[in-house]
C-alpha cells in the first residue's frame, strides 16, 4: 500500500472518531489497536503495542506536567491569586481601559506562577468580570481581554503544554521553557497597546470612573506582601532552570512546594483545598498521559508505514518556498485547533512536521515556540476552544456563547500579528535560551 493511502486512511479514521465525539485518548487507542494488528503482524503487534504504551508514559521527563498543573490549580483555589490581583490593581492609574489592562497584567503574572490555563481563565473571570460589568465595560473589553490573558498561561513559563510539546518534539525542556518567555511578554505588550488605543478611540467601551488615590507606601506594602513572594515561586520554577542549577522536574517540584508554603504563610491553606487541587491535577494528568500513550503508538505506525518519511520528502522536493510550507503548517494546526484539544493537535502534527522542519534547516526550538502560540490560539478559538467554555461557566447568565465568540476575534488577530513577528525575526525567540549555562 502506498504511504499516502495509508496516511489518508489513518488520519481520516482519526478525524472521523473526533468528529463523532469519541474522547481523544480512546480515538487514538482504537486506531492504534487496528493499526498494529494490520501493520505489525497480528498478536505480535499487539504485544509490542502494550510495551510501547508502557514505555511512552514511563518517562521521567513527564513529571513537570502534573506539578505545573498543581501549582496553578492550588493558587486559584487557595485565594492567593485574588490577593495578587488586588495588589496589581493599585498600580494602574487613569489609563483607558484600566481594568482590561489589569486583566492582561494579571494573566501574565498568574501565567508566570502556574501551568494551567483553565485555572487562569476561571480566576480572571470570577475576580474581574463582575467589577468590569459594574463599571459599565462593554463585552468587547471584558470577555476579550480576559480570555486572551488567560491564554497567556500557555506562552509564559511554567507551561504544562510547553513541557508536553518539548517532550514530543524532542527538545530541551529547560531551553524551551526559557524560550517562550519573550514571546509571552511580547503578546502581553501587544494586548495592552491594542486596549489603550481602542479605548482611547472608543471611550464608551471602557468608561472612566473615580479611582481612590492610593499612597505609594500602601502600594509598596501590598506588592511586598502579595506579589514579591509569588516572584519567589517563579524563580523556583524557572529561574533555577535558566541558571542551570536544577532540572525542569526539580524546578517544578520546588515551585509546587513553594506554592504550598506561601499558602501556609498567608493562612490560605486548608486540607480541603489541597485535596481538591490534587484531585483536579490527577484528572488532567491522566487525560494527558492517555493521549500521549495513544499518540506515541500512532506516530510509530506512521513511521513504520513510511508515511512520515514520504510526507517529509514530498514537502522538501516540492517547489514551494520553505516559509510557505511553514505557513501552511501553521494554517493546518490553526484549523485543527478550532475543533480539537491542543494536546491532541500537538500529538498528531509534531511527529510529521518536525522532520520537515529539520530538513529545511529551521531551528526546531523556534518552530516549537511558534506552534505553542498556535495552540494558545486554539484554546480561545471558536467554536470549541477550552477557555471559551470555562469563561461561560464563570460569566453571568446573560452572557451568551455568541458574545464570547465575538469578543475574542480581535485578540486572535493580534495573536496572528505576534506569530508573523516571530516568524520574521527568529532571534527574538532564540537569544534568551542562548544565554543559558
Amino acid at each position: 500500500m502506498e504511504w499516502w493511502v495509508t496516511l489518508i486512511i489513518l488520519f481520516g479514521s482519526l478525524m472521523f472518531l473526533f468528529a463523532i465525539g469519541m474522547p481523544v485518548a480512546f480515538s487514538f487507542l482504537l486506531i492504534d489497536l487496528i493499526g498494529v494488528f494490520v501493520f505489525w503482524r497480528g498478536e505480535i503487534g499487539l504485544s509490542q503495542f502494550i510495551l510501547n504504551v508502557h514505555d511512552s508514559v514511563a518517562n521521567f521527563n513527564f513529571l513537570p506536567v502534573p506539578l505545573f498543573v498543581l501549582m496553578g490549580d492550588f493558587m486559584f483555589r487557595s485565594g492567593m491569586a485574588s490577593n495578587m490581583m488586588d495588589a496589581l490593581e493599585k498600580w494602574i492609574g487613569r489609563i483607558p481601559g484600566r481594568l482590561s489592562i489589569l486583566a492582561v497584567f494579571g494573566g501574565a503574572v498568574f501565567g508566570a506562577l502556574s501551568g494551567a490555563g483553565v485555572a487562569s481563565a476561571a480566576m480572571l473571570g470570577s475576580v474581574l468580570l463582575p467589577e468590569m460589568e459594574q463599571r459599565g465595560y462593554k463585552k468587547a473589553m471584558t470577555l476579550g481581554p480576559l480570555l486572551a490573558s488567560a491564554g497567556l498561561d500557555i506562552l509564559i513559563p511554567p507551561s504544562a503544554l510547553g513541557v508536553i510539546l518539548a517532550i514530543w518534539g524532542q527538545l530541551s525542556i529547560g531551553k524551551f521553557l526559557v524560550a517562550i518567555t519573550v514571546p509571552g511578554i511580547l503578546l502581553a505588550f501587544i494586548y495592552v497597546l491594542y486596549i489603550v488605543i481602542r479605548c482611547s478611540l472608543q471611550p464608551h467601551l471602557a468608561p472612566s470612573y473615580e479611582i481612590r488615590k492610593v499612597p505609594l507606601s500602601e502600594k509598596i506594602k501590598l506588592t511586598l506582601l502579595y506579589v514579591l513572594p509569588l516572584g519567589t515561586v517563579f524563580f523556583l520554577a524557572i529561574g533555577v532552570i535558566f541558571l542551570g542549577v536544577a532540572t525542569p522536574t526539580e524546578a517544578a517540584a520546588m515551585g509546587s512546594v513553594g506554592c504550598v508554603l506561601l499558602a501556609v504563610v498567608y493562612r490560605d491553606f486548608s486540607w480541603k483545598v489541597f485535596k481538591e487541587s490534587v484531585y483536579g491535577t490527577v484528572q488532567v494528568s491522566v487525560m494527558i498521559f492517555m493521549i500521549f500513550a495513544g499518540s506515541t503508538v500512532f506516530a510509530q505506525i506512521l513511521a513504520y508505514t513510511g508515511s512520515t518519511k514520504g510526507l517529509a520528502e514530498l514537502a522538501v522536493n516540492s517547489q514551494l518556498h520553505p516559509i510557505v510550507v511553514l505557513v501552511l503548517m501553521q494554517l493546518i494546526c490553526l484549523i485543527m485547533g478550532f475543533f480539537m484539544d491542543p494536546v491532541a493537535v500537538i500529538m498528531v502534527t509534531i511527529p510529521i512536521f518536525m522532520p520537515i522542519i529539520k530538513s529545511f534547516g529551521f531551528d526546531p526550538l523556534w518552530f516549537g515556540v511558534i506552534i505553542l502560540l498556535n495552540m494558545q490560539m486554539a484554546t480561545i478559538s471558536p467554536p470549541f476552544g477550552t477557555l471559551l467554555f470555562v469563561m461561560k461557566s464563570v460569566a453571568p447568565r446573560h452572557v451568551t456563547m455568541a458574545d464570547i465568540y465575538t469578543a475574542v476575534y480581535p485578540f486572535l488577530a493580534l495573536d496572528l500579528l505576534a506569530m508573523a513577528i516571530m516568524i520574521a525575526y527568529p532571534p527574538l525567540l532564540l537569544w534568551l535560551p542562548g544565554l543559558m549555562k
